[in-house]
Protein backbone atom coordinates (compact mmCIF):
# COMPACT_ATOMS: atom_id res chain seq x y z
CA UNK A 1 0.00 0.00 0.00
CA UNK A 2 1.47 3.25 -1.00
CA UNK A 3 1.45 6.11 1.38
CA UNK A 4 -1.49 8.17 0.62
CA UNK A 5 -3.90 5.06 0.58
CA UNK A 6 -2.58 4.51 4.01
CA UNK A 7 -3.20 8.01 5.34
CA UNK A 8 -7.05 7.45 3.63
CA UNK A 9 -7.05 4.11 5.79
CA UNK A 10 -5.68 6.19 8.91
CA UNK A 11 -7.90 8.71 8.67
CA UNK A 12 -11.10 6.06 8.19
CA UNK A 13 -10.07 4.45 11.17
CA UNK A 14 -10.21 7.25 12.90
CA UNK A 15 -13.25 8.91 11.94
CA UNK A 16 -16.67 9.17 13.10
CA UNK A 17 -19.94 7.71 11.71
CA UNK A 18 -21.18 10.56 10.76
CA UNK A 19 -17.98 11.71 8.86
CA UNK A 20 -17.39 7.90 7.80
CA UNK A 21 -21.08 8.21 5.63
CA UNK A 22 -19.99 11.34 4.14
CA UNK A 23 -17.45 10.05 2.97
CA UNK A 24 -18.47 6.96 1.80
CA UNK A 25 -21.44 9.00 -0.32
CA UNK A 26 -19.04 10.94 -2.01
CA UNK A 27 -17.00 8.09 -2.97
CA UNK A 28 -20.25 6.58 -4.29
CA UNK A 29 -21.28 9.76 -6.16
CA UNK A 30 -17.83 10.08 -7.43
CA UNK A 31 -16.59 6.51 -8.53
CA UNK A 32 -19.86 5.09 -9.38
CA UNK A 33 -19.36 4.77 -12.55
CA UNK A 34 -15.79 2.81 -12.01
CA UNK A 35 -17.12 -0.11 -10.81
CA UNK A 36 -19.70 -2.42 -9.33
CA UNK A 37 -18.76 -1.98 -5.67
CA UNK A 38 -21.35 -4.90 -5.09
CA UNK A 39 -19.32 -6.93 -6.98
CA UNK A 40 -16.07 -6.88 -5.27
CA UNK A 41 -15.08 -10.32 -3.86
CA UNK A 42 -14.42 -11.34 -0.47
CA UNK A 43 -10.84 -12.69 0.15
CA UNK A 44 -9.83 -15.01 2.30
CA UNK A 45 -6.22 -13.18 4.51
CA UNK A 46 -3.29 -15.25 3.47
CA UNK A 47 -0.02 -15.79 5.80
CA UNK A 48 1.40 -12.04 5.28
CA UNK A 49 -2.29 -10.61 6.64
CA UNK A 50 -2.29 -13.56 9.62
CA UNK A 51 0.98 -12.74 11.05
CA UNK A 52 0.06 -8.75 10.46
CA UNK A 53 -3.14 -9.31 12.33
CA UNK A 54 -1.24 -11.19 15.46
CA UNK A 55 1.39 -8.73 15.63
CA UNK A 56 -1.10 -5.83 15.97
CA UNK A 57 -3.12 -8.09 18.98
CA UNK A 58 0.74 -8.23 20.26
CA UNK A 59 1.84 -5.10 19.92
CA UNK A 60 1.00 -2.92 22.92
CA UNK A 61 1.35 0.69 20.88
CA UNK A 62 -1.70 -0.82 18.83
CA UNK A 63 -3.78 -0.47 21.44
CA UNK A 64 -3.53 3.50 22.03
CA UNK A 65 -6.50 5.61 20.19
CA UNK A 66 -7.18 9.03 20.21
CA UNK A 67 -10.30 10.68 20.10
CA UNK A 68 -12.26 11.31 16.28
CA UNK A 69 -12.10 14.88 17.07
CA UNK A 70 -8.20 14.84 18.36
CA UNK A 71 -7.47 12.77 15.09
CA UNK A 72 -9.56 15.18 12.61
CA UNK A 73 -6.89 18.04 14.37
CA UNK A 74 -4.38 15.99 14.35
CA UNK A 75 -4.94 15.23 10.36
CA UNK A 76 -6.16 19.89 10.22
CA UNK A 77 -9.56 17.89 9.14
CA UNK A 78 -11.08 20.60 11.33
Amino acid sequence: MNAIKERIFGAVTVMNNSSALKLWEFIMNEFAHASDWDSIPEAEPDEFDLQMLKGIEQDKDCHEFVSADEAEKILGIV
